[in-house]
């Protein structure tokens, strides 16, 4: 070999080595799987982290809604964010398969599910956001709702002339809570000054079919300012007559109730036995079938049947609630529809951290961050 030869492959050699070592000084791998992510990849990443962090937290911990309805006012209103915990009653394992945020899920498929400890119980006049009970799909995917705990498992409850009773004990209206009231005026040409009952917190006024009587939307507070003007003879509750065609709409259906004089009916309660008769079954009936998924009907013979086996008495097995809206008179609730069952609970109401006033169109700043009574 010719020392040209040699000198030309030294000089190669020395070349390569030279790249490789300034490669190696400038941070850059030769290896093409170790280049730097691009910008989208990255992005990507990012995202589907925070989305996976989302979902871990929004189905252990915690969980958003925003009020919809006027069924809760005045102490939610329309256009309110709730922080939602579901740590205090215990987070609930998911029920159905699906899409997490959307409403695909797999149907016919149920998961194994339970609900872990919490470090609280559900109590009266808790605000608690559950899937409504009689939409018929997997529990987790029903809508979701929010009213006020009223009955507590165990108890008795009705309403007499629109004040609620709790086992014969009268419970009234709470703060923020309103319903219709009627108006009595000492003369009929008097018209109540509807910007005097604004500032008495009214929320409504309306004409009844008499001039005398004026129907008001207002909280027990804001009726005892109206009672004290010098035109008011007297305020009163409105109460809907027994012949207002309620009858086939409240829960149970043929029972002649109203929303104003409901009841007396018994709250399921875990461990709890009652007995089948013709006066409880259509009470109890569609807890049995459709909460605790047992087969169960009335035989001709008027005797009971559950799950093939002959019965006159059943044992429940899982706690039942009583919610009724603070808006009485605006709110579909357990009158209507019956009980809220433990599985179907999805947590505690918390705290208002956003809200949005869709007629001024323009943030509430005053509710955001206050608690929820």
């Amino acid at each position: 070999m010719s020392s040209v030869d040699t000198s030309r492959r030294a000089r190669r050699s020395a070349r390569k080595k030279g790249t490789s070592r300034g490669a190696r000084r400038n941070g850059k791998a030769d290896d093409p799987a170790k280049q730097p992510k691009g910008a989208l990849r990255e992005w990507l990443e990012a995202a589907v982290f925070a989305v996976v962090v989302m979902l871990i937290v929004r189905t252990l911990f915690f969980d958003l809604f925003r009020i919809p309805t006027p069924s809760m006012e005045k102490n939610l209103l329309i256009g309110d964010y709730l922080f939602v915990s579901k740590l205090h009653y215990g987070t609930r394992t998911p029920i159905s398969l699906g899409v997490p945020f959307t409403p695909l899920y797999l149907k016919g498929l149920e998961l194994p599910h339970t609900r872990f400890p919490g470090f609280d119980e559900v109590e009266r006049g808790d605000a608690i956001v559950f899937n409504y009970p009689a939409e018929d799909k997997p529990v987790d995917r029903k809508m979701h709702y929010i009213k006020r705990v009223i009955g507590l498992p165990g108890e008795t409850i009705s309403v007499q002339d629109k004040v609620v009773h709790l086992d014969g004990e009268p419970f009234p209206l709470q703060p923020g809570m309103q319903q219709l009231w009627n108006v009595y005026k000492k003369d009929q040409r008097i018209r109540l000054s509807q910007a005097r009952l604004r500032e008495f917190g009214v929320s409504e006024v309306s004409a009844t079919s008499s001039p005398a009587v004026d129907r008001v939307l207002a909280t027990a507070a804001a009726v005892n300012s109206v009672e004290a003007l010098p035109y008011v003879e007297r305020v009163e509750p409105a109460i809907a007559p027994a012949n207002a065609g309620y009858g086939d709409l409240m829960y149970p259906p043929g029972q002649d109730y109203t929303p104003d004089n409901y009841g007396p009916v018994s709250i399921p309660q875990q461990g709890q036995t009652v007995e089948l008769t013709d006066a409880t079954w259509p009470l109890y009936a569609p807890v049995i079938t459709r909460y605790e998924e047992h087969t169960a009907r009335r035989r001709a013979d008027g005797t009971f049947e559950i799950d093939g086996q002959p019965t006159d008495t059943y044992t429940f097995e899982q706690d039942y609630y009583f919610v009724m809206g603070d808006n009485r008179d605006n709110s579909e609730d357990s009158r209507f529809w019956g009980f809220v069952p433990m599985n179907h609970i999805v947590g505690k109401a918390i705290f208002i951290y956003f809200s949005w006033d869709s007629e001024a169109n323009f943030p509430r700043f005053g509710r955001m961050f206050s608690a929820i009574r």
